[in-house]
C-alpha cells in the first residue's frame, strides 16, 4: 500500500475517518456519511477526494456501491449484517432490495454495556427464556416498568423495576411466580438495564 506521504491535509483526514469506521464500526461510510462529516455538500465533492486516495493506492473502490471501500491490510472490528430490506409478520408486503447494515456494536456495544446468561424462566412473558444472553447497560437507577439486573443481599436477577413509596418490587414476566418485594432498610442495587435480548434458535 502505498504511504500517503502525497496526500492532502483532507485526503488524509477522509482516509482516516473510512479507516476508522472499517475498524471499529464493521464497515466503511457511505458517501453521504463522508459529506456530511467532513461537510462537502456535493456527493461530488465527495467523489474527488475517494478517486484520489483510489488513485494514490491507498483505497479500493468498487462502482456503484455506496459502501463498497476497502483499504488493504485492514480488518473489520465491528460486527455488522447485511439489511436486505423488510419482512412482514402480518399482512405480505412487496419484497424491495435495499442495500444497507445493521451495526451490532453499535445496537448491543459501548463501554457502559456487559452481556449476562440467563438461567431461567421468570422473564418468559417478555420473551427472555432460559438460555438467553441479555445486554445490559450499566447504571444505578431506572424507572418504573424497566427490566433491570438487581443485586438483592448478594443475588442477582433480572426482573422488572417498580419503585413505591412503601417498597420496591421487582416482578417476572411470568404469571407462575411472585414479586420480589424490597422493604425499607433492605439492601438492593441497580447493576443495569436491559437493552438487548441475544438468542440462537
Amino acid at each position: 500500500m502505498a504511504t500517503g506521504r502525497a496526500l492532502t491535509g483532507r485526503q488524509r483526514e477522509i482516509f482516516e475517518y473510512i479507516r476508522d469506521k472499517i475498524e471499529n464500526r464493521g464497515y466503511p461510510p457511505s458517501i453521504r456519511e463522508i459529506g456530511e462529516s467532513f461537510a462537502i455538500k456535493s456527493p461530488n465533492g465527495v467523489m474527488c477526494h475517494l478517486r484520489a486516495l483510489e488513485k494514490k493506492g491507498l483505497i479500493k473502490r468498487q462502482e456503484n456501491h455506496a459502501r463498497a471501500i476497502q483499504i488493504d491490510g485492514v480488518r473489520t472490528g465491528g460486527a455488522t449484517l447485511p439489511l436486505l430490506g423488510l419482512v412482514a409478520a402480518g399482512t405480505a408486503i412487496e419484497a424491495v432490495a435495499q442495500e444497507d447494515r445493521v451495526d451490532l456494536s453499535e445496537m448491543f456495544g459501548g463501554k457502559d454495556h456487559f452481556a449476562l446468561r440467563v438461567r431461567g424462566k421468570s422473564m418468559i412473558e417478555d420473551h427472555i427464556d432460559d438460555g438467553d444472553i441479555v445486554v445490559i447497560r450499566k447504571q444505578e437507577d431506572a424507572e418504573n416498568g424497566e427490566r433491570v439486573v438487581a443485586m438483592v443481599e448478594r443475588e442477582v436477577t433480572l426482573k422488572r423495576f417498580f419503585r413505591k413509596k412503601e417498597n420496591i418490587r421487582l416482578e417476572p414476566a411470568n404469571s407462575t411466580m411472585t414479586p420480589i418485594v424490597i422493604e425499607p432498610g433492605k439492601d438492593i442495587q441497580i447493576l443495569g438495564v436491559l437493552v438487548g435480548v441475544l438468542r440462537k434458535c
